[in-house]
């Protein structure tokens, strides 16, 4: 009796590996097909030679070397800092900014809350045709508008000076509304009795917000900084939809720099040498961000 009851014990227990490894295993499969094998196969061509038609040619560290004296690739990464220095610290100040004003328990308060998280859902293609219309140098109502307060308007999309702050208008305006949400968990997770404490105490509005508000936000924060941050160097779709990395250069990013050297010049191992660049850049920033914050959190 006790050697069949250890038996079924066993086969119960393998049953519930078995049952626990099916529902891994397609996730699994599909991070080893679609993730872990590009990733090693992208690191292998940075060292080579492929345009996709031929075998790949071994060439060492050559791809590195014309990357670093590449006048492109210097604009494509200055456009990269420039694009995320404009996106990240607005999109955060923004979603904050709206999070708190529909921190609010009022009638209807569900139907803001939407349409502000909606752009983040609509199709990007149709975001940025419709913002490239709003942002038309002469018959845009953005300018028409402008055009009663200045006299000299932005170019917008067609001036290389006004392009990238279009694009990060609208990648802010696109993205704000999903920051907002996780602001708004984060804004409903802090206790009431620290409001209380701090009225008692007689601390204000701006007081409750300076020493309470921002420091019980400080996980959300980190997160939304270091989602902002990477997204922001994978900046790709508004660019190639609105401007095409122009005029000229002028928002010719790494990741638009990456597709165009991959699959418009088929210099595949050119392109990977690229990315191995840019995941260097993203993984020290964020490895940086890690240790900044750990040091704040012990302080």
């Amino acid at each position: 009796m006790n050697s069949n009851r250890l038996k079924k014990n066993k086969w119960n227990k393998r049953k519930k590996t078995l049952i626990s490894w099916s529902f891994i295993l397609p996730n699994f499969i599909g991070f080893f097909i679609f993730t872990l094998i590009p990733i090693v196969f992208s690191f292998i061509l940075a060292f080579s030679d492929w345009d996709s038609f031929s075998k790949p040619k071994f060439i060492g560290l050559n791809n590195f070397k014309e990357l670093f004296g590449d006048a492109t690739f210097w604009i494509s990464l200055k456009n990269t800092f420039y694009y995320s220095i404009g996106v990240v610290p607005l999109t955060m100040i923004c979603a904050l900014g709206l999070a708190l004003l529909l921190n609010k328990k009022i009638r209807g308060i569900g139907i803001f809350r939407t349409i502000f998280f909606f752009p983040y859902i609509t199709s990007l293609v149709a975001v940025a045709v419709v913002w490239n219309m709003l942002f038309h140098p002469t018959m845009g109502p953005i300018n028409q508008f402008l055009q009663h307060f200045f006299t000299t308007l932005p170019g917008w999309t067609s001036s290389s000076k006004w392009a990238m702050p279009a694009i990060i208008i609208v990648s802010v305006w696109r993205s704000m509304g999903y920051y907002m949400i996780l602001y708004l968990a984060g804004l409903q997770g802090i206790p009431k009795e620290l409001y209380e404490a701090s009225s008692i105490d007689g601390a204000g509005k701006w007081e409750q917000f300076r020493n309470v508000t921002l420091p019980s936000l400080r996980p959300t924060t980190f997160f939304v900084l270091i989602m902002l941050t990477i997204n922001s160097f994978k900046v790709f779709d508004l660019v190639q939809v609105m401007t095409e990395g122009g005029p000229g250069r002028a928002t010719n990013v790494l990741v638009y720099e990456i597709y165009n050297e991959a699959f418009v010049n088929f210099r595949f191992g050119y392109a990977s040498a690229i990315s191995f660049i840019l995941f260097i850049i993203v993984l020290s920033i964020t490895v940086f961000q890690f240790r900044i914050e750990k040091k704040n959190a012990q302080a």
